[in-house]
């Protein structure tokens, strides 16, 4: 069985809505590979929300003009094209804006239903003078890519009724690089770099979990054919392995105060590992061990990298700290030939 090394994935944060992600090492040639499936699976396959149709009172068509509003029905139209909106709806959701003027129409004055939310609120949608008025019905619906306004006219649709192009996809630009990568000795490894801007309806990060899903779905089809077949098997990480070789070591290593150590060795925690799978309340829970005793684990685990495990739901430290009294003293080294039942000799005071 031939295994490669586990790439790993780093996300570098540009801005809200625009991240880099850097993909190393990967085999060679599997760059172009890999960031070409993503880029064209960010662009056309993520699934978003956006506007189908929309009715105007007074309006019966795209080409007519609504009293006391500047812009047009065409113009009107390209505008809410921009709008961005999420929605948790399977079915078409419909949403509605009323405005009286004077003043500009923003995104802002649109009232969204339960399970929908507009996202650019700025954005300018019309102008209105004193005697404008402004009732739109818009109905969103979820999809993914573009669908033209040919496509969204629905048969025997009502008079008024205006279909609208719709751009599903939340991701606004991909672009992405190879470059090379050395792993020991050889330098003819991939780096794969994947730029990705969104819109407001959806972090890069979400957006690129959502690629990789699609993919691997996609991906399975072709490893049905024979889920014996042999392959490339993808081992651990460096990560992983300088994880796995941390919490495997003993705490000892940890160069905690006599107290501490001696109520852990006492409990039956000898590695870092076993440490960390406890969780603040269950610390707690030990003869002796207080806030101090946990306040300096959780000080050397994070020099680590590491933490403990989350406590149950409502615990409080503080409540658990009156409970079970705090530190008052610490005790002599841990022998493990010492008798269990033997009092810990007071010898140091903090």
């Amino acid at each position: 069985m031939l295994i490669a090394q586990r790439p790993t994935l780093i996300e570098e944060s540009i801005s809200e809505f625009r991240s880099r992600f850097v993909i190393e090492p990967l085999e060679p040639g599997f760059g172009y590979t890999l960031g070409n499936s993503l880029r064209r699976t960010l662009l056309s396959s993520i699934p978003g929300a956006a506007v189908t149709s929309i009715r105007i009172d007074g309006v019966l068509h795209e080409f007519s003009t609504v009293p006391g509003v500047k812009e047009d029905v065409t113009d009107l139209i390209l505008n809410l094209k921009e709008l961005v909106v999420s929605s948790e709806n399977d079915e078409p959701t419909v949403m509605y804006l009323r405005k009286q003027g004077p003043g500009v129409v923003t995104a802002a004055d649109i009232a969204p239903p339960a399970g929908v939310e507009v996202h650019s609120l700025d954005l300018a949608l019309a102008t209105l003078n004193d005697k404008g008025k402004l009732e739109i019905e818009l109905t969103v619906e979820r999809g993914r890519g573009y669908v033209s306004a040919a496509q969204n006219k629905q048969p025997g649709q009502e008079i008024g009724r205006i279909p609208v192009d719709s751009i599903y996809s939340p991701v606004l630009k991909v672009t992405y690089k190879v470059e090379a990568t050395r792993v020991e000795q050889r330098t003819d490894f991939d780096r794969l770099i994947v730029d990705v801007e969104t819109k407001q309806s959806i972090s890069p990060r979400d957006a690129m979990a959502s690629a990789g899903k699609t993919l691997v779905g996609l991906f399975g089809l072709a490893q049905e054919l024979n889920a014996e077949a042999e392959g490339v098997d993808i081992g651990p990480s460096a990560a992983d392995a300088a994880l796995a070789a941390d919490l495997a070591l003993p705490i000892e290593e940890m160069d905690l105060t006599v107290r501490s150590y001696n109520c852990l060795k006492r409990e039956g925690i000898h590695t870092i590992g076993e440490l960390v799978s406890r969780s603040e309340a269950d610390l707690l829970d030990i003869r002796n061990f207080g806030q101090k005793s946990i306040d300096e684990v959780k000080t050397k685990l994070a020099a680590m990298a590491l933490q403990l495990k989350d406590s149950p739901p409502g615990f409080d430290p503080r409540h658990a700290v009156d409970t079970y009294g705090t530190d008052t003293y610490s005790a002599a080294p841990f022998s493990d030939s010492a008798d269990d039942s033997s009092e810990f000799v007071e010898t140091e005071q903090y």
